[in-house]
């Protein structure tokens, strides 16, 4: 077991020469083996160890004789011990989190203040490696989640991961060493209990070398992940110009939305599958996407950024109108279509009640865009005399739910075409009009 411990220690660097590991020491089998095998790796790398234990006073006397055995332990092995209380009952309490979710944050709260500057082991093992994958999993996760715990995140690393919890024992037993037994462990009372009371030992069931051959499956996992990754950290060198990507969209897909999700992890917000999706679409297709309050994805097609906008200062987006599917806003498509006008009554008359918009394709000048609304826009609508203020006919006509995605047409004039509102005068078609611009609005 050592020896499997020292190839995945080197394999992944985890430790180096005169370097200081701290230990979390909670008494139980796994992190008792974490201790003695770091002690035994310290004589052959040349590292100093030390224990860290955390008593989260849910248990009573239990948790105190825990914490007086860790302390018995290092003092026999001549490891320096430090030992922190925490109330994870009240902390719980004040956040509205489980029991088990504030002992994790407190507990990796505590080894991160002491072991600043230092390295910190955990005594995570195999078998917790298949229970994450498999709780990841039931949860919903990408390739990431279904590869396990990484063996190293910043300063933390997990020296036991390709050990069995069986040879975790017999390798205590072989050493004749005791340790404490947590009474919350042999209950199904927790979620993570529950895989491994009952859903691990189905699988062994299956396969009995379940817990082996996961350790080799989570090593191809990661390799490929790693493999990925550093696709993405290259596709950010290449995209990144400060706070926008730029050319994001020539990626294949799975490289775009990871890039995507760092992007969204860097503002502390969080994503799901579906807004992956949903950001995906508009970086290839432009558009905006509120992400949280007044914080927005946007991107032209080109460019891509998170953004806040405040509500009084909209921002502005608008892209070249073409023949075919426009899109600016996620979820809403313009469709625009030339339509040969030999007959304009027999059109109308056909088309008696119009679900989308017709103009003198001709009639409109210049470079033409679809874009959103902007502060002072006016229009003259079909058939009136007068402009009006597009501010104005919105507050009139269209519920505040969906004025800031209504979708206009304009050209190097002005306003063609406001959504739900209107065409304008100068592009009505009339009885010489040879083309028509048929504009349908489809919301998905």
């Amino acid at each position: 077991m050592i020896n499997k411990i020292i190839d995945f220690v080197k394999k992944y660097n985890m430790i180096n020469n005169g370097e200081y590991v701290v230990c979390g020491l909670s008494g139980g089998a796994d992190s008792v083996c974490l201790l003695l095998s770091m002690q035994e790796l310290s004589r052959i790398i040349g590292f100093s160890v030390e224990a860290l234990h955390v008593n989260h006073s849910i248990r009573g006397d239990e948790s105190d004789r825990d914490e007086n055995f860790c302390c018995e332990l290092c003092n026999k092995l001549n490891i320096k011990f430090n030992a922190v209380r925490c109330d994870v009952p009240k902390y719980a309490r004040e956040n509205s989190l489980s029991d088990e979710e504030a002992a994790r944050i407190l507990r990796y709260n505590i080894f991160a203040e002491y072991s600043k500057g230092k390295k910190l082991a955990t005594a995570h093992n195999a078998n917790d490696n298949l229970e994450t994958a498999v709780l990841n999993l039931a949860r919903g996760t990408a390739l990431k989640g279904i590869s396990g715990i990484p063996p190293v995140r910043d300063n933390i690393i997990r020296p036991l991961l390709t050990v069995t919890r069986q040879e975790i024992e017999d390798f205590l037993k072989e050493k004749n060493q005791g340790y404490v037994t947590d009474s919350t462990n042999l209950s199904d009372d927790y979620t993570r209990n529950k895989i491994r009371h009952l859903i691990v030992p189905m699988l062994a069931d299956i396969n009995k070398s379940v817990i082996e051959t996961s350790v080799k499956t989570f090593d191809s996992l990661r390799s490929e992940n790693e493999f990925i990754e550093n696709q993405v950290n290259n596709a950010l060198d290449n995209c990144r110009q400060g706070d926008k990507l730029i050319g994001l969209a020539e990626y294949d897909e799975i490289i775009r939305k990871r890039c995507i999700a760092r992007m969204i992890s860097e503002k502390s917000l969080p994503y799901s599958h579906e807004r992956l999706n949903a950001t995906d679409s508009i970086v290839l297709n432009g558009g905006k996407l509120n992400l949280s309050g007044d914080i927005f994805f946007i991107s032209d097609g080109k460019t891509c950024e998170i953004k806040k906008i405040s509500k009084n200062t909209p921002e502005l987006i608008e892209k070249d109108l073409i023949i075919g599917e426009n899109s600016i806003f996620f979820n809403k498509k313009i469709i625009c279509e030339i339509v040969e006008c030999d007959n304009l009554k027999k059109i109308l008359s056909v088309h008696k009640k119009l679900t989308f918009y017709l103009t003198d394709y001709d009639k409109i000048i210049g470079r033409t865009v679809v874009r959103n609304r902007r502060f002072g826009d006016r229009i003259q609508l079909k058939g009136r005399n007068f402009t009006s203020s597009v501010k104005k006919l919105i507050n009139e006509k269209i519920p505040p739910s969906e004025r800031d995605s209504l979708c206009f047409i304009a050209d190097e004039q002005g306003l063609i075409f406001a959504e739900n509102i209107g065409i304008a005068q100068r592009v009505a078609p009339d009885g010489n009009t040879k083309r028509l611009l048929k504009i349908t609005v489809r919301s998905e």
